[in-house]
């Protein structure tokens, strides 16, 4: 058995700062005229992949000053904005434009022009990292990742339904082969040994049956060298005394049924599953099966 541990980890604030502040581009090479680039919101979903205060319960325990951590899967700006008030070097892997132009936006209203300094953006595919990464193989200490709903067993989402998110228009843009595996078998190489990968994922009911994505990946990243470290409960929602506190969106609201009906409750997203591993240390070798 693994050691299971629980985080708080409830973003309940937006981080973007109702005045923007421009340092220019320094770390990102998406870079856009910020006058033309209009931030628009992330949809709830996909602020909920990696939010902010699990990337810097991550990095903070993963990691030390100065190493390095990189971030597939991307849809928004926490993990970089965390490895850069943390004193770590971030490296986001956007493949998707208009994504890395909302994430740039991001960086730069959030963060001085010392922390823009320590992480860029790299228009790399997750199941492509080995090649956008390089110039770092074997020097990565932590990787994270959120894969989507259909690299997992999950459904494949609805073409034209991004509701102008950005990070939704990115998975229909990715849906052109299964990464998951590769990308895998990239985080092997890209690695330091001793370092770390955490794959953030949700149980679901779809079509009325429970998906639990967190076996599978298991079973790929120990097929592939890597060692099942640790598993962590990450609480999405806020804590009042012993009472989880879930606020129910619009969407959430339109969905509620009768009390004494037999069909299922709505589903709401109170916590992620991060299982942690570790490429073992005097492992340089190739690794990955």
């Amino acid at each position: 058995m693994v050691p299971l541990t629980v985080w708080l980890c409830s973003d309940t604030t937006d981080s973007l700062p109702p005045r923007t502040r421009h340092h220019g581009a320094a770390g990102c090479a998406h870079d856009a005229d910020p006058a033309v680039v209009t931030p628009k919101q992330i949809c709830l979903a996909h602020r909920q992949t990696v939010g902010h205060q699990l990337a810097r319960h991550l990095i903070g325990t993963c990691t030390r000053e100065g190493e390095l951590v990189a971030e597939g899967f991307t849809t928004s700006e926490a993990t970089l904005t965390a490895a850069a008030g943390l004193n770590r070097r971030g490296i986001a892997l956007v493949p998707y434009f208009p994504l890395a132009q909302h994430i740039g936006t991001r960086l730069r209203a959030t963060l001085t022009q010392e922390q823009l300094a320590r992480v860029q953006m790299r228009p790399t595919r997750p199941d492509q990292m080995a090649r956008g990464l390089a110039d770092h193989l074997g020097e990565v200490a932590l990787l994270i990742a959120a894969p989507p709903a259909y690299e997992t067993g999950g459904r494949t989402p609805r073409r034209g339904g991004d509701h102008g998110c950005p990070a939704c228009r990115a998975d229909l843009w990715m849906l052109s082969s299964e990464q998951l595996g590769l990308f895998l078998a990239a985080a092997w190489k890209v690695l330091r040994p001793g370092g770390v990968l955490a794959i953030i994922t949700t149980a679901r009911y779809q079509a009325g049956r429970l998906i639990d994505p967190a076996p599978r990946i298991i079973r790929q990243a120990q097929g592939l060298g890597f060692r099942y470290a640790q598993h962590i409960i990450a609480l999405r929602v806020p804590i009042d005394g012993d009472a989880l506190v879930v606020q129910a969106g619009p969407a959430d609201l339109a969905e509620l049924r009768d009390t004494r009906s037999g069909a299922l409750s709505p589903p709401v997203s109170v916590h992620a599953d991060v299982c942690l591993f570790t490429k073992p240390r005097g492992r340089t070798d190739g690794g990955a099966r």
